[in-house]
């Protein structure tokens, strides 16, 4: 994905980032967020 289509303008997004990595963000499927680094899984 291109750095253009994660941030705005100003320099902010919309996507969650890792509470444990802190600087990856987490990916969405359909029941759970989930960070590809760290394992960091979200249950919906």
């Amino acid at each position: 994905m291109a750095r253009h289509e994660l941030y705005n303008d100003d320099g902010t997004t919309d996507r969650e980032l890792c509470p444990r990595c802190g600087d990856a963000f987490l990916a969405q499927h359909g029941d759970r967020t989930h960070c590809g680094r760290c394992s960091y899984t979200e249950w919906e």
